[in-house]
């Protein structure tokens, strides 16, 4: 079974796959900052399951992975995060976790544009290292934390990076003024400040969950990529990104 993830994505694509397949799956490739993602629409209309998301393996797996998992739904499964399951990979059972709604926006994002709601659940499909140790295990491979966000936690702190990471901000920022301007460079430095050029002597140097914390809505931001910016004119205003 396979989905023309390629089509247009239109309500009426995405249901057209529903009824065809059982789902319609969204594939997201990795950039040199966000890990590849891939989900289904439709699950929770079709069989009433929740629909599921999966992170940081090639497109093409995930997505056997979803239409695999989409197939045992229709005969009759039912996935939950309470237990380990072996038919997916080989040697190494993935688990499930249920997906908090803050980060719908940022990730099932064609889902909530389906269901014109934000009111319909999500399991995210976690898979070990070769050791058979999850993220959220001590002794997981380091390397690998970045390929899997955890969407059940953290979303005041949506961030990749360890909160005490030092990122860049100013004088202004800390005595108040807000954050209009965010930079996260090519090599990866954050830079949070009030305007797009700061004075050298105003510059400082703070824990990224400082940041957070003086404008929690930054979190917006997270998934910035090497090279990319982010402005506004007031703290009304949304963010323009380039």
């Amino acid at each position: 079974m396979s989905n023309d993830h390629c089509s247009p994505i239109t309500r009426e694509n995405i249901q057209e796959n529903i009824d065809q397949y059982g789902c319609f799956i969204v594939q997201v490739p990795e950039d040199d900052y966000s890990p590849s993602f891939a989900y289904t629409v439709g699950l929770h209309q079709r069989f009433g399951h929740p629909e599921i998301i999966c992170f940081g393996l090639p497109l093409q797996l995930m997505g056997d992975l979803l239409n695999n998992a989409c197939e045992e739904i229709r005969q009759g499964a039912s996935f939950t995060t309470d237990t380990p399951y072996d038919e997916f990979l080989n040697n190494h059972p993935v688990r499930f976790l249920g997906v908090d709604q803050a980060y719908y926006p940022y990730y099932p994002a064609v889902g909530c544009y389906f269901y014109l709601t934000q009111q319909f659940p999500v399991l995210q499909m976690v898979w070990p290292d070769k050791q058979s140790l999850f993220p959220w295990e001590t002794g997981f491979n380091p390397n690998l934390l970045r390929k899997q966000p955890l969407l059940d936690r953290n979303t005041d702190f949506m961030f990749q990076e360890e909160r005490n990471l030092g990122v860049f901000t100013t004088r202004q920022v800390l005595e108040g003024k807000p954050i209009l301007y965010v930079y996260h460079d090519e090599e990866g430095d954050w830079q949070f400040h009030s305007e797009q050029q700061p004075i050298e002597e105003d510059v400082r140097l703070v824990a990224l969950a400082q940041i957070v914390k003086i404008d929690p809505g930054i979190v917006e931001l997270h998934q910035l990529s090497y090279g990319q910016h982010a402005t506004r004119a007031t703290p009304e205003d949304a963010w323009e990104r380039s």
